[in-house]
């Protein structure tokens, strides 16, 4: 009969639990989730791409997609104000924005005009009605930019782009309308 030994008491050799994973940093973390992105979206793609297989397509002609602007014509004035001053400054604004604005002259050699280049264009010879609009709109940019400005052409002549003085006269359109002018 075989013998047998008693058990001895084997122990295993100690173990060391593994080091709590290293802290990612933001940037290791988001290269992490682009790779998972770009493994899922080409995953996505190919199964697309097995999906529609069987669709039969017909190549697309870009000239039939791609058009260019319609040509509507000029703006459309938007509602007159009542008031006859408001009404010509509302016009002059609406000029200097489809005809464009000038600085340096009333009227350009391209037709573009100043600010009151457009006022007495719309005042169409109404000297009076054109006297009141330069007037206001004087009035409107002094309470903007204080009494230092003597004039409109020289207020019109300062400055490089058109962004301000539409304002302007936009704002005299508003004014002369709540004076009742």
């Amino acid at each position: 009969m075989p013998q047998t030994r008693p058990a001895m008491n084997q122990t295993a050799p100690a173990t060391r639990a593994p080091a709590p994973p290293a802290e990612l940093t933001l940037e290791e973390r988001l290269a992490f989730i682009n790779t998972a992105m770009t493994v899922r979206l080409d995953e996505a793609k190919v199964a697309y791409e097995v999906n529609t297989a069987h669709i039969p397509t017909e190549p697309l002609d870009l000239a039939d997609v791609i058009t260019g602007p319609l040509d509507t014509g000029p703006a459309l004035l938007p509602e007159l104000y009542p008031t006859p001053v408001a009404a010509l400054l509302q016009r002059a604004h609406h000029r200097l924005l489809t005809g464009g604005w000038c600085s340096g002259a009333l009227v350009d050699e391209d037709g573009a005009q100043g600010m009151l280049g457009a006022i007495r264009i719309e005042a169409r010879g109404d000297s009076g009605l054109e006297a009141d609009a330069a007037t206001v709109l004087l009035d409107s940019i002094r309470r903007t930019f204080g009494d230092d400005v003597d004039s409109v052409p020289s207020f019109n002549d300062a400055h490089g782009s058109d962004r301000v003085p539409l304002r302007m006269v936009d704002q005299a359109a508003h004014l002369a309308d709540t004076r009742g002018l």
